[in-house]
């Protein structure tokens, strides 16, 4: 098997798993949406990276003691089809990095991260990703069952269609609480600040 050094090496065409996906040799960042590679954007502006500590800086101390678990990116979550029986490597094609997510189920942790859908999963939106969070994510993630999506607009997975459904929109002067935490409350003034 030829050692993949360069994202050159690949066909951005080709249909890929997490197998393949684990064998990559190089410092490119990507994802895997349905086997297809996703590029990032480059690392994270000076904003994007702000709130993004300041809401790590909210969520950990809630979560600390409780039985779920906050991850921050880079962080590997597997998505996979749940019709089928046993999960290989060769058999994931969904690979993504959430900004931040919570894991109340500890049975999907692994030393690779998350096999299967987080809880929470929270993206930042950044000029160059708001096309792919907004659309592909959205719709992978409600494919996949995760049962709270943030970006701008808070969506909650609806029990009964599976569908999401908008729950709430916020503005920078705005306090949020997840649905699925609701003692939880984020100033999201603090949040957005610089």
């Amino acid at each position: 098997m030829t050692k993949i050094m360069q994202l050159s090496q690949l066909d951005l065409n080709a249909t890929y798993t997490y197998a393949d996906y684990l064998t990559w040799q190089f410092d490119d960042t990507l994802e895997l949406i349905k086997g297809k590679i996703m590029l990032m954007s480059p690392a994270p502006n000076v904003t994007h990276q702000s709130i993004s500590v300041h809401l790590t800086g909210i969520l950990y101390p809630f979560f600390k003691h409780k039985d779920c678990r906050l991850f921050a990116a880079p962080f590997d979550v597997r998505l996979f089809d749940k019709n089928k029986s046993e999960v290989a490597n060769s058999g994931i094609y969904s690979v993504v990095q959430p900004d931040l997510c919570v894991i109340c189920d500890t049975n999907k942790l692994d030393a690779q991260g998350c096999l299967g859908s987080p809880d929470w999963i929270i993206e930042i939106l950044s000029k160059g990703n708001s096309k792919k969070e907004m659309q592909i994510k959205f719709d992978l993630y409600q494919e996949n069952g995760v049962l709270e999506y943030w970006l701008v607009y808070q969506f909650i997975l609806d029990d009964t269609t599976q569908q999401y459904k908008l729950f709430k929109m916020h503005s920078g002067a705005d306090h949020a609480s997840p649905y699925l935490f609701p003692d939880l409350t984020i100033d999201l003034v603090e949040v957005f600040a610089e």
